[in-house]
């Protein structure tokens, strides 16, 4: 019976990783997301569109009227002209009667019509980047170095910018990037050109490389040593700088759901991680309650995945709140985000079910996602 047993486990077809992530996701999706996961799984199993985060270190002047040329466009500054004429219109409806609401952020006050919502807060950011109208899909060719050999843009799922967004870096801020590699996101926060101070940290060695690489293909030398580059274990960050910095950024590992069904390569669904799988909202929690008890009193934590998964997304999100709250006397609330479907709904196709931030689902006319992200602010 025994050596039956090894000829039948030496011979049995073995499922692909990616065969089994869909699986997967066919059994957990389709109840969530309903009617809606037909095309989101269709938009997962398609190629991924990219957006061109624009980098301003880069010496090329003409690559942002070369990327219009093309049909591209600036999806945050799109935005930020959306937010602008909103809030203009609710200014209008204020000159016609209609009611006036503080906004409670140092004195100022933000006209609001009658029987409605506040308008959108305003985009105030540096970063550009260019995508694509929905459904074209024409590619980004590769980016092309200046004269100092800085690469003129960094292609990257333009959806993956929103929780930078969210940040809101202000002048001078100390921010930290908890999981920072591969690079896009540190790359984005520097493109603000607001950190007080940078810190990228990644606990895997590796991926510390390929973030050095991205730095060193796009920033400057002198902008380079500017930015404290770590490779410590994220969940052991507030031993080393607890209440230090004003916004932290935790982009935390997750199912990585396109790639788990796309990609054989370093796949979560394999096998051999079934037990790494299962354990991720546990270090997703650890590693959220390191970036809250990283932050500053008053400062703010983004937390973001690229999972459709509420047991990574709005649960690790919940539990952290009442960790905060129980076990550190530390209060955190996480802050309304409906905003941002207003004003990128035009790029992005977002969920209205989530109970706690923002979800971008993959569409087949706006192949970008999927993102989760949640901004908490510590009290």
């Amino acid at each position: 019976r025994h050596r039956h047993k090894e000829k039948w486990a030496a011979t049995a077809p073995r499922i692909p990783a990616t065969r089994l992530a869909l699986h997967h996701f066919d059994a957990s999706y389709s109840p969530q997301l309903g009617e809606r996961w037909l095309a989101v799984r269709a938009a997962l199993l398609c190629e991924q569109k990219y957006g061109a985060l624009l980098n301003s270190f880069a010496s090329a002047d003409h690559v942002a009227q070369e990327l219009e040329l093309h049909n591209a466009a600036d999806f945050i500054s799109e935005a930020a002209r959306k937010a602008q004429s909103l809030l203009q219109g609710s200014e209008v409806g204020a000159e016609k009667g209609e009611s006036v609401s503080p906004e409670g952020h140092g004195g100022g006050r933000t006209v609001t019509p009658a029987g409605t919502s506040p308008p959108p807060a305003p985009i105030g950011s540096n970063i550009k980047c260019y995508t694509f109208p929905r459904g074209d899909i024409t590619r980004f060719r590769p980016a092309w170095p200046d004269s100092l050999g800085l690469l003129s843009y960094y292609l990257m799922d333009a959806a993956s910018l929103l929780p930078v967004l969210a940040l809101n870096v202000q002048p001078d801020d100390f921010v930290l990037d908890l999981c920072a590699a591969p690079g896009g996101k540190t790359l984005a926060l520097l493109q603000t050109g607001a950190c007080g101070h940078l810190a990228a940290n990644d606990v895997s060695i590796s991926r510390t490389k390929r973030l050095y690489q991205i730095l060193s293909s796009y920033v400057p030398k002198n902008v380079r040593e500017a930015v404290s580059v770590t490779s410590y274990d994220g969940r052991d960050w507030a031993e080393l700088e607890g209440g230090t910095f004003h916004k932290v950024l935790v982009d935390v590992p997750c199912t990585t759901d396109r790639h788990s069904v796309m990609e054989t390569d370093n796949n979560i669904f394999h096998r051999r991680r079934t037990k790494e799988r299962q354990m991720l909202p546990m270090l997703q929690l650890q590693l959220l309650m390191s970036g809250i008890l990283a932050t500053k009193p008053g400062g703010d934590v983004v937390y973001s995945t690229c999972s459709l998964s509420p047991l990574q997304n709005e649960y690790v999100i919940e539990r952290a709140i009442e960790i905060a709250e129980t076990q550190f006397n530390i209060t955190t609330h996480a802050e309304d985000l409906s905003h941002f479907r207003t004003l990128f709904q035009d790029t992005f196709c977002f969920s209205s079910d989530c109970r706690l931030g923002e979800l971008v689902l993959p569409h087949l006319t706006a192949n970008f996602g999927p993102i989760y992200f949640c901004k908490l602010h510590r009290a």
